[in-house]
């Protein structure tokens, strides 16, 4: 057997009746005197080993969840074992003993209750070794693949921009400041400013990377760094661009349940009902009918409070058929200063938010090109200088001649968390940073 190649697990089903090797951690243990299984895995998932003879059971005496094994030995049909197949007649060889016990249980579902998740958090080395935990992130890998085809069958380039900026893009005082070789820089809130630039070098652009943002907040939806789905596309309008997301929340969806049927019955996720077209609904409208549902007068609101977002896709999935809707009609007074009024309804921002399952994901608009109104706007809405560094270069883009263009942002771990079914974006997060977590 020198000299034999390691099988993976989902691969033992293709090899009975032949010797196999298999390497991986102890995942599961459970010696019983005459009748002994250990679970390995791997990167594929588990295979099962049958352990008989008493030199090999004494060999696991002693070890933890954990420890790195290589086992040698015969597979062998048997269809209540993961993947339909086992490992009987084993030579086990222990690469890496584990001996001390675990902080948590891996080889059982983890508790995701609210009052738990600082200990979900601070043993995540150890807890992301869970299945289930694993199917979260493998879920959310195949949601960035989804995204990355979406956008090159759409003809973007994906570009990657600065994260470390002479200052903040956005103004705001939601801004990390951090000491570069004497002067003051900031951590990027966003891509805005390079993607609008961009639009004139490549026209259609995106870019999945973490942003950060200072928010004093520790709520299940915030988090001080996240990372965003950023895109931007020159000579389109609001149609072009709901038109688009309609798209890529669709096809997202459809990748995903089909590539991750495993993982997404772990955790019991149910596929989103969509339509080809995600409908709009006024932001007044939902005051409104929100206001008139709930006896909780929201009108005067310029923003959407929480419980409306929920309350508005529970209304959209029961009225209009989908558990998505795009909130349009945005007052202009709280609009940035690089976006764009609506023509014709200045009073009103070209912006939609798409929210989906009771959580805003995605917030879009168009952005103002007319470089007079650009300049405009930056003294009077966010008090700018046009020579600030943080302002400069995407004046002189301007300048040098601009489309109607727009984009948009969207929290991959919110959209993430909302097609698992989980309750904190935290949850959808591999190593979540808050104000209250810096580590691991």
């Amino acid at each position: 057997m020198v000299g034999m190649s390691r099988i993976l697990a989902k691969n033992i089903a293709n090899c009975i009746g032949k010797q196999v090797q298999v390497e991986g951690w102890m995942h599961k243990k459970r010696l019983l005197g005459g009748l002994n299984f250990i679970n390995v895995r791997d990167r594929s998932g588990l295979v099962q080993i049958v352990v008989e003879q008493k030199e090999e059971v004494e060999k696991l005496r002693g070890l933890q969840i954990g420890t790195v094994l290589k086992i040698t030995g015969t597979a062998v049909e048997e269809k209540r074992a993961p993947g339909g197949a086992e490992i009987h007649s084993p030579k086990v060889d222990v690469l890496v003993p584990v001996k001390d016990q675990p902080h948590i249980e891996i080889d059982k579902p983890l508790d995701h209750k609210p009052e738990n998740l600082d200990t979900l958090f601070e043993y995540r080395p150890v807890g992301l070794r869970n299945l289930k935990e694993v199917g979260v992130f493998k879920i959310q890998a195949n949601i960035s693949k989804a995204l990355r085809e979406y956008f090159d069958q759409n003809d973007f380039t994906e570009v990657r921009t600065p994260k470390l900026l002479a200052a903040a893009t956005e103004g705001g005082a939601e801004v990390f400041k951090v000491d570069y070789f004497g002067k003051e820089a900031t951590l990027a809130q966003s891509p805005q400013f390079y993607k609008q630039i961009l639009v004139g070098v490549f026209e259609r652009v995106y870019e999945i990377a973490p942003v950060y943002r200072a928010e004093p907040s520790a709520t299940r939806r915030h988090m001080t760094e996240y990372i965003s789905v950023d895109g931007e596309m020159g000579f389109i309008d609001m149609a072009d661009l709901q038109k688009f997301l309609s798209g890529l929340l669709n096809y997202v969806v459809d990748a995903i349940w089909k590539n991750c049927q495993t993982e997404l019955k772990q955790w019991n996720a149910v596929k989103p009902i969509l339509l080809a077209e995600i409908p709009c609904m006024s932001m007044a409208k939902i005051h409104e009918l929100y206001s008139k549902a709930t006896g909780e007068n929201s009108q005067d609101e310029k923003d959407l409070r929480p419980d409306e977002e929920k309350w508005v896709c529970e209304y959209a999935k029961k009225n209009l058929k989908s558990e998505a809707v795009f909130v349009t009609d945005w007052p202009a007074e709280d609009m940035k200063f690089y976006h764009k009024a609506q023509d014709g309804k200045q009073e009103l921002a070209d912006r939609v938010d798409l929210i989906f399952r009771g959580l805003e994901i995605v917030t879009a608009s168009m952005r103002e090109n007319d470089y007079t109104k650009v300049l405009k706007q930056l003294k009077e809405k966010a008090g700018g200088d046009p020579n600030d560094p943080g302002f400069k270069y995407l004046l002189m883009a301007m300048k040098a001649g601009m489309p109607a263009h727009g984009g948009f942002g969207l929290g991959l771990e919110r959209l993430t968390e909302k097609l698992i079914g989980l309750d904190n974006v935290k949850e959808a997060t591999l190593f979540p940073r808050d104000i209250n977590r810096l580590a691991p």
